[in-house]
């Protein structure tokens, strides 16, 4: 099994002064995209960890002792991410949640690993994170070829003989997510009409839109972020084509229909079970939106993805990471998300995903 204990030795744990009546504080952390282009799931990341903060320590804490959070802003760049952890490092933190984009979180991965620290991503969907990453590395969210799945299986269904685009944005994310829809559409019998790449950060893209047009595309999946996604669908309609826009997960941001405005009609993308909805949320769902925030997105992914660790802390009796991760191999945990455990890669075993469509500004169940 891929989950074996950590060789390194787990960091060094205050346990208390010479009387026995002090505790140290656990630091943990989270890290996104707090700035930049992308920085809308970076504050969803940041409000889901600091309520699961503030609760657990409302709770008297893991073992008695107290969490204290640092926030890292990665901005999606895999250079600043792998800063970021290194920082984390310096902090003495023995766990995080984190990173959002799958391009930052793998090669972060790398100094959690080597540093023995815990890494449990809410919203990195990349195979490779947990495919290739070391027995410390955990999500809560699915993985890019359950979504091809289920992207795939639409267009060869839904679209069977109309002419196929397949966009991506060169990341990790956006690549592996359109190339796995490519593969489950060629298995069952589809093809691209189109198969291209763009260069995330732009604000025009009229060429790859006249190239569309040219070829006369039925449906569009774009394996990217939301704010090209957006721009894409807004010039598609501004060239009169009434091409069906479809991608994944990305999208689940209101600062989507932000950029599109009534072109974003439409919309269809992937997304896991809207957490939201579910009584094991309600409780938590109202103290976000008493505080004026929506739990969209990945908000509740990051607060269960800091439950799991808290419990299994717990369960071992102690934040020292090679002491957590048997626990939270063989543990099944109660979150917001529903209840939930890990298999040996460290993926999670909640439900994969389903179509959500965009109406008016919102995104709700196909």
């Amino acid at each position: 099994m891929k989950k074996y204990l950590l060789a390194t030795t787990a960091l060094a744990f205050s346990v208390g002064m010479a009387t026995g009546t002090a505790w140290a504080d656990i630091e943990i952390a989270t890290a996104g995209p707090m700035t930049g282009q992308y920085a809308s799931f970076g504050a969803q990341m940041k409000a889901g960890a600091e309520q699961a903060v503030e609760d657990i320590n409302a709770a008297g804490g893991v073992n008695g002792e107290m969490l204290v959070l640092s926030v890292g802003d990665d901005a999606c760049d895999p250079k600043q991410a792998v800063a970021v952890a290194n920082q984390m490092v310096s902090k003495g933190v023995v766990f995080m949640a984190g990173h959002f984009c799958s391009g930052s979180s793998i090669p972060a991965s790398k100094v959690y690993e080597e540093e023995g620290i815990i890494q449990i991503s809410p919203a990195s969907t990349n195979p490779k994170l947990t495919d290739e990453g070391g027995p410390n590395v955990y999500r809560v969210c699915g993985r890019d070829d359950q979504q091809g799945l289920v992207a795939g299986g639409l267009l060869a269904e839904e679209y069977k003989g109309k002419n196929i685009a397949i966009l991506h944005d060169k990341t990790a994310y956006g690549k592996g997510l359109a190339d796995a829809t490519k593969n489950v559409l060629e298995e069952l019998g589809g093809s691209a009409k189109m198969y291209e790449a763009y260069t995330a950060g732009e604000k025009d893209y009229t060429a790859l839109v006249s190239k569309m047009k040219q070829e006369a595309i039925d449906v569009a999946y774009v394996g990217g972020y939301h704010t090209e996604a957006g721009l894409i669908v807004r010039q598609m309609r501004d060239q009169g084509m009434s091409t069906q826009l479809v991608s994944g997960d990305a999208l689940v941001t209101d600062e989507y229909w932000s950029i599109t405005g009534d072109a974003g009609q439409g919309t269809l993308m992937t997304f896991s079970p809207d957490p939201r909805k579910s009584d094991a949320a309600a409780d938590v769902v109202k103290k976000f939106r008493d505080k004026g925030i929506e739990p969209e997105g990945y908000v509740l992914y990051t607060y269960a993805a800091i439950q799991a660790w808290a419990q299994a802390a717990e369960a071992a009796g102690t934040a020292e990471p090679d002491k957590v991760i048997p626990a939270l191999n063989d543990g099944n945990f109660n979150t917001v998300l529903g209840d939930l455990s890990f298999n040996d890669k460290g993926d999670v075993s909640l439900p994969g995903y389903v179509w959500y469509e965009w109406s008016n500004g919102n995104y709700d169940y196909r």
